[in-house]
């Protein structure tokens, strides 16, 4: 059994080793081997898993905006998978700015930033599999190649414009070929200040950048099946 980090990783090779570590084992093993008690379901503790993960990987930055080991410029991510290898849901990138946002580029971005260097932890999620049963898979260590940094930012720029020219409420997860822009809140009742149609601040819900399925499914796709 794997034992729990007790200091950042040194290199990416060594962050690399400590999750590899951990597949195979189950969310109970791990949860148990740190005396951490694991929830019934995640409706209420959705980033339980990418917590626990991070105990034993070594991450500081929390919820930060900035990388997971932002001293590697490595992002961790945790990505619940079906049966056959594919993304069960979307993943969640970071919040998305919806005021003060001039000068803000895609090279500037925080989804830049943020999707710069990813290691991804497939861990299963199927419903039918309690979440102490849930076992994490090999870990993917991705960085977005010419192409898919292109659609990346093609999908930004286009939201982040609809955010400066006023019209976040007409923005639904159909726009972005890659990236959807959504609701990003406990609630309906958090509200956040966004620019408004006719240039005032209005009130809105927090938005947040998220990738699409079909996206990490061709990350792993690629990692697990072209090798």
């Amino acid at each position: 059994m794997p034992s729990v980090a007790t200091s950042e990783p040194v290199n990416i090779e060594q962050l690399f080793q400590r999750a590899s570590a951990l597949a195979g084992l189950s969310l109970g093993e791990l949860a148990k081997a740190a005396k951490i008690k694991v929830p019934q379901n995640f409706k209420r503790e959705k980033g339980w898993t990418g917590q626990l993960l991070e105990t034993y990987l070594g991450a500081v930055a929390g919820s930060k905006p900035t990388q997971d080991f932002p001293e590697l410029g490595v992002e961790l991510k945790t990505i619940p998978i079906d049966p056959t290898g594919m993304p069960l849901e979307t993943t969640y990138v970071c919040y998305a700015p919806l005021t003060g946002i001039a000068g803000i580029t895609w090279e500037t971005s925080n989804v830049r930033n943020k999707l710069n260097c990813v290691l991804w932890v497939p861990v299963e999620g199927s419903r039918d599999i309690p979440p102490k049963d849930r076992r994490v898979a090999s870990p993917v260590l991705w960085q977005p190649d010419p192409t898919q940094l292109d659609l990346l930012k093609q999908d930004w720029e286009e939201l982040m414009d609809i955010i400066a020219l006023g019209e976040i409420e007409n923005v639904t997860a159909r726009h972005g070929q890659v990236l959807q822009l959504r609701p990003k809140a406990a609630d309906g009742s958090a509200l956040t200040e966004a620019i408004g149609s006719d240039g005032m601040i209005v009130k809105t819900r927090p938005r947040g950048f998220y990738l699409r399925k079909t996206f990490t499914a061709s990350i792993l796709r690629n990692a697990f099946w072209d090798e």
